[in-house]
This record gives structure tokens, sequence and C-alpha cells, in this order.
């Protein structure tokens, strides 16, 4: 038999040794993902078990208030979320700029904010062109499993894996789809950065649209503008329903 040429030994050994590399890699990354997975599970128990301990304890204190004659005032809320609902025509230069502040580009686009003294005065300045409200959990939750896309690179990448949230955020305190919900529901430590990885999200008019006339007045004089409380679920559920090709 010919013997083989030194070069081509030499090619093999090196190719074997980038295979055996390669497997090793493998392995450990099917671990690592393994082990990764358990710590989302016990995570996402966490957050639960957090959420309806917090609800319970509002039923309570709803219930002693009222027991005692008296009437429950919740904590403040710590967090929004701005739908745009006007173009551009007419719109206030100042205006404007908080509105690219907020990230709020194109009508019926929608970002969360974190409330303080400044963005309240900030909303009180565009409430003209948008409605605003305390989102409920279960509103964060859609608003990101459904309509949710992250910025790498300055790309608009689908949050379809928790892989997406660890390439865009690189932190060890949120790394899956559960985390980003609390961080953002919570208004936790992260937060800002958070809130800068999700792509403000793309919402379309409920079925049937925004009147002319009411999207120019606020919505305490029965109109579409400015804020709405708790009421600003309703409007999203109706945007994401009509999207989603169901009924308003």
């Amino acid at each position: 038999m010919p013997s083989v040429p030194a070069s081509q030994q030499k090619k093999a050994a090196t190719q074997a040794k980038i295979a055996a590399a390669a497997k090793v890699t493998a392995l450990e990354e099917k671990k690592a993902r393994k082990a990764s997975k358990k710590v989302f599970a016990a995570n996402g128990a966490k957050y639960a078990a957090e959420y309806k301990a917090a609800e319970a304890s509002a039923v309570a204190a709803r219930r002693e208030a009222k027991a005692k004659g008296g009437f429950f005032v919740p904590a403040q809320p710590k967090l929004v979320l701005v739908i745009r609902i006007r173009g551009i025509i007419g719109v206030d230069p100042k205006a404007k700029k908080v509105m690219r502040l907020f990230r709020l580009l194109q009508i019926h686009n929608a970002t969360f904010v974190k409330l303080n003294e400044a963005t309240e005065r900030m909303l009180r300045l565009i409430e003209p062109y948008v409605t605003y409200g305390n989102p409920s959990l279960k509103t964060v939750k859609d608003l990101i499993l459904k309509r949710g896309y992250g910025k790498i690179n300055g790309q608009r990448i689908p949050i379809s894996e928790n892989a997406v949230i660890q390439d865009g955020l690189n932190s060890s305190d949120v790394q899956c789809v559960d985390d980003l919900i609390h961080e953002i529901f919570t208004v936790g430590p992260n937060f800002k950065a958070a809130n800068n990885f999700l792509w403000p999200f793309k919402l379309s008019s409920p079925n049937g649209g925004f009147s002319k006339k009411t999207k120019m007045l606020h919505y305490l004089e029965g109109g579409e503008a400015g804020a709405r409380g708790e009421e600003i679920n309703g409007i999203v559920r109706k945007m994401l329903h009509y999207l989603e090709g169901g009924e308003a």
C-alpha cells in the first residue's frame, strides 16, 4: 500500500482535533442550556408566586379598608404604557421632541415609561397626541410575548427564544422572557436597559378605528387622548386582537 503523505496525515490529525473540540463544546453547551432551563423555570415559578402574593395582599387591604368604612388607596403606579394615536401633522415641536425621547416615532407605536415627576410633566405635554395608562401584568405579558422584538446591533429581532434576550441585554439578571416581563412590570433596577432593548411595539388601530372627533378630545371628555388609568388594558387588547385577525 502506498504510504500517506505527511501533509495529509497532519491535515487529518488537525481535522480530528477540531471535530473532537467541537463535540466537547456542543456537549458543554447542551449542559449549559439544560441548567439554564431549570433556572428559568424556577424564576418563572418565583415570579408567579410573587405576583399572586401581591394580588392577595391588595385584595386583603381593600377588604380591611371597606370593613373599617374607609377607602383603599393603592400605591402610586410606577409604570405606564404610552400609545401614540395621532400622526405628525400639527405636532408641537416640544411634544415632538418628547415623543422622540419616548421612541413614539409612528402612529400606534407603544412604549413603556417609568413614571416619575419628570416623565409626568412630559406626558402632560404630549397628551393631545397619545393615550396612556397603567398596564396590567397580562398586558405586559401579551405585548412582550405576542409583539415583542428586541434591538440587537440596531436590528429588530423577534423575541422567539431566550437567546435573543441574552444577546441583547448581556445581563446576569435578565436572561429569559420571564425575567424581562418581571423587570418591566415591577420597574426593576435593570428597567432602563430592558426597556431600551425592547423595540417600540407596533400596534394597529382598533377594529373600526379611532373617531377623528374623539381622537382630538381628552379621555375624560369622552375622547381618546390623555390618561385613562387601567382602561389602557382594554384598548391594548382591542389593538392586539385586531392585528391577530380576531374580534375587537
